[in-house]
């Protein structure tokens, strides 16, 4: 949001520079990401407010005219100019100050270049045009830098002084403001000067019309020129409308188009501009219909205003001129003959303005303000509007802003306003009091604020504050109704904190014992996880929770839809469910990454959501996940392996992160996934539970993803059963000193037997003094009888109190063959 300094001091007196300002606001809470200067390079002694005292047409050019300008000097100068819009002066009688008054420059002046496409600064020189010397130049909006408009000059209002730098008439700083959250209060110049009102102490002056003194008019709930219904009271809080009559339509005046398009609003006409204006001032959107277009869509004595949910699969075309569909939660603004807008968000181009236009419906309304954010995400359609009421807009601006636009419009369309005004209002919410000890205030903040001081700051804000009669030192508050957020003692004491000073309260060192400090083990594992993923080459994803079924349906997993947890309020429908498994969502991040990139390595730690039959919130276990494809290293000017990551390269992560989280008993069985290739697939076992799946994508199931003809390796773990036991005392063992013997051991088995269950039997049988074993080979083909295979081990031998003898290893070795050939009925292979 932008505020034009020059706009606020309209209402409150700025006794601080605008950098000064800046930094106060932002203290307070308000970020003012940065001052935008006007006029900064326009140089006090060479740019002037001027006044045409004469225009006659240059004698050897049609296009070209002679202007003489006062610019306060002694003499006037004659400039010669092809601005269009001083045509019509070519003759006139323009003096007693009937001329018009403009920028004027003289030489030596620094401006933009008109003529040039791009952003040129020059300095201005005299010179000869069709052989009249031109000592100066009237300037236009693109030579002074604040717009691309060069069409003609800028023709100031009648009150510019003339022969004032033009920077002291014109210039300006801007305030542009960053806030976050829900403050409705704060998106309009009012708001900003009621801040630095208190802020700086100053008094804050109301517009005319917006204060309650200026209310005048008679407020009636059917008045007689509309009537006001309102069928969704949860969405539409208040409405109030008015009527103006006898308006021209025109362009706004050069001080109001200057405010807006300073604020970042495009100019149309008086009668929108007024409407935006408002807004900009006071924070209340407004919006403007053609009366008597309402009028030729009823056959009744006058148009009724309807406030109702759209009928499922209803249209509008907006003022954008697109079609938008609406869905029955949607609030519109109707009459009879159907919808006029969309509340809130845009009105519809049925009854919008017209250059013909003489009597508006002016309307200014309250709505829900989550309503207002929904319907503005689901049709992708912002305004300015949608932004107000979607923060929250004060529900009492209503009446107030009627009043400043029916002045306004007065003053710049020659209308009047109708001397009722229409009025519902069922969502009046109760006025709310609050007790403030000030004994609390100096607790919270940890410094004694007087009370005066609490009082004025509070004041300063528009609260009401008295004390209360039963205790002299209790403060009642009264909340004013643009402050919705505040709600209890809390809230006033950030209040009076941030408007006296974070910068002012003293620093102090923590007084009580330190708490004790205690280990947060979920998060130590999840961080442990992640540095030794990453640590093996893998980058972090972070996707969204919500998901939509079908991408678990092209995992060839999608389970009913009961076993989903349903989003009430999605944001689109492909996030209309939480999510059961990873996998979707990493799919998604490496088939867009593939796009431009020839390998993608990425993990995720999250959250999956699985409903609890007979409970409201559904179990939320924790998932870890992996997405393995493309070449094994990565591209360089070296030779690298550009083998495609399979299987065996996510085995390898997936066997360092359980060696590094010291997790034990962990066995590799043959696992099923609906999405993953048969032959390819592994079940994580830790300690008889199953831990999780590690596999690659079947290749049907890689073909709907979409993903290219590669072997996509993928894993999806069950982190709390990985991380159960993290943060125990493990058992260390002592290093031997003593020499190690090392074996090697082949063995023929059938082949649908499992390596891990040979591997296990081996360990079993080995004991402690087996200390490491490697399976190194697998062998299929002759001389191995068909039906088997060899596998291969290399067996490591360490005792920790003696040097093993040959005849040590041989008994031992000799055990583990003879309870291989008896319990699996394996051979030795010669």
């Amino acid at each position: 949001m932008k505020v034009p300094i020059n706009w606020l001091k309209d209402y409150v007196d700025i006794t601080l520079t605008p950098e000064a300002l800046a930094e106060r606001l932002t203290l307070a809470g308000l970020e003012v990401e940065k001052v935008i200067r006007i006029g900064e390079t326009w140089e006090r002694d060479k740019i002037f407010v001027g006044q045409v005292l004469e225009v006659r047409r240059h004698p050897d050019a049609d296009r070209l005219v002679l202007a003489r300008v006062n610019y306060g000097a002694p003499q006037p100068l004659t400039v010669v100019t092809g601005a269009p819009n001083l045509y019509p002066y070519a003759g006139q009688d323009l003096s007693n100050g009937r001329g018009p008054k403009v920028a004027f420059a003289i030489a030596g002046a620094q401006h933009v270049d008109g003529h040039s496409e791009e952003r040129r600064v020059v300095r201005l020189k005299p010179g000869k045009i069709r052989g009249i010397a031109s000592e100066g130049m009237v300037m236009s909006e693109k030579e002074l830098d604040l717009s691309d408009e060069h069409e003609g000059v800028i023709i100031l209002p009648d009150d510019a002084p003339v022969g004032a730098p033009l920077v002291d008439y014109l210039g300006d700083a801007i305030l542009e403001f960053d806030i976050k959250g829900a403050f409705g209060y704060l998106q309009s110049v009012i708001g900003i000067a009621r801040e630095v009102a208190a802020l700086t102490g100053q008094a804050l002056r109301l517009p005319p019309g917006a204060a309650p003194v200026d209310q005048k008019a008679q407020i009636v709930a059917d008045p007689d020129f509309v009537g006001i219904r309102i069928d969704a009271p949860d969405l539409c809080l208040r409405y109030s409308a008015a009527l103006m009559e006898g308006l021209v339509v025109g362009p706004s005046p050069y001080w109001m188009q200057q405010r807006l398009l300073r604020a970042g609003m495009r100019p149309i006409n008086n009668l929108v501009d007024v409407t935006n204006y408002v807004m900009l001032e006071l924070g209340q959107p407004l919006h403007a219909f053609d009366y008597d277009l309402l009028r030729l869509r009823t056959t009744e004595a006058k148009p009724t205003i309807i406030m109702r949910r759209a009928h499922p699969g209803e249209h509008l075309t907006t003022l954008d001129g697109v079609d938008r569909t609406l869905d029955p939660d949607m609030l519109l603004i109707t009459d009879t003959a159907g919808a006029v807008a969309v509340a809130g968000v845009m009105g519809g181009a049925n009854t919008e303005i017209q250059p013909g236009t003489t009597r508006i419906l002016l309307e200014a309304a309250n709505f829900n303000f989550l309503s207002i954010r929904r319907t503005g995400q689901l049709l992708k359609l912002t305004s300015e509007a949608a932004l107000r009421f979607g923060k929250r807009v004060d529900p009492e601006l209503t009446i107030p802003a009627l009043t400043r636009a029916g002045e306004l419009l007065r003053q710049v369309a020659g209308g009047a306003t109708h001397p009722v005004y229409g009025d519902v209002y069922p969502g009046k919410p109760e006025t709310r009091t609050i007790d403030l000890e000030p004994d609390y205030v100096s607790r919270l903040l940890g410094v004694a604020i007087p009370l005066p001081e609490i009082v004025r700051i509070l004041r300063g804000l528009e609260f009401g504050v008295s004390p209360r009669l039963s205790n002299s030192d209790t403060l009642q508050v009264t909340v004013p109704s643009y402050r919705q957020d505040v709600n209890i003692p809390a809230d006033l004491v950030e209040e009076i904190g941030r408007i006296y000073g974070y910068d002012r309260l003293p620093s102090t060192l923590l007084q009580d014992e330190l708490p004790p400090q205690r280990r947060n083990l979920a998060l130590e594992g999840e961080t442990k996880v992640r540095d030794v993923l990453t640590g093996c080459g893998l980058d972090e994803a972070i996707t969204y929770s919500m998901i939509n079924p079908a991408d678990d349906a092209r995992l060839q997993q999608g389970p009913p839809a009961d076993a989903y947890v349903k989003v009430l309020n999605p944001l689109s429908a492909g996030r209309s469910h939480l999510r059961r498994t990873l996998l979707a969502n990493l799919l998604h991040a490496t088939r867009a990454n593939l796009r431009f990139r020839e390998r993608v390595t990425i993990f995720e730690l999250g959250r999956v959501f699985l409903p609890r039959p007979g409970q409201t919130l559904p179990a939320e276990p924790r998932r870890l996940g992996a997405v393995l494809v493309g070449p094994r290293e990565p591209a360089t000017w070296q030779p690298h392996d550009v083998t495609p990551l399979g299987f065996f390269d996510l085995k390898g992560v997936v066997e360092t992160l359980l060696d590094r989280l010291e997790v034990r008993n962990v066995t590799w069985e043959r696992g099923e996934h609906p999405g993953m290739h048969p032959g390819r697939t592994a079940q994580v076992v830790v300690g008889g539970q199953a831990a999780g799946t590690v596999g690659e994508l079947h290749p049907q199931v890689r073909a709907a993803w979409d993903l290219p003809a590669l072997p996509v390796a993928l894993m999806e773990l069950d982190l709390d059963i990985l991380l159960a036991n993290w943060g125990e005392a493990a058992p260390m063992t002592a290093i031997s000193g003593q020499p190690a013997v090392y074996e090697d051991l082949a063995v023929i088995v059938d082949d649908s037997l499992p390596a891990a269950q040979v591997d296990g039997l081996i360990r079993q049988t080995g004991g402690k003094t087996l200390v490491d074993l490697r399976l190194f080979d697998v062998y299929r083909g002759q001389p191995v009888p068909e039906g088997k295979k060899s596998l291969a081990y290399n067996l490591a031998f360490q005792a920790s109190d003696r040097t093993l003898t040959d005849e040590d290893v041989r008994k031992l070795r000799h055990k583990i063959v003879q309870r291989l050939e008896r319990e699996l009925g394996a051979t030795l292979r010669a």
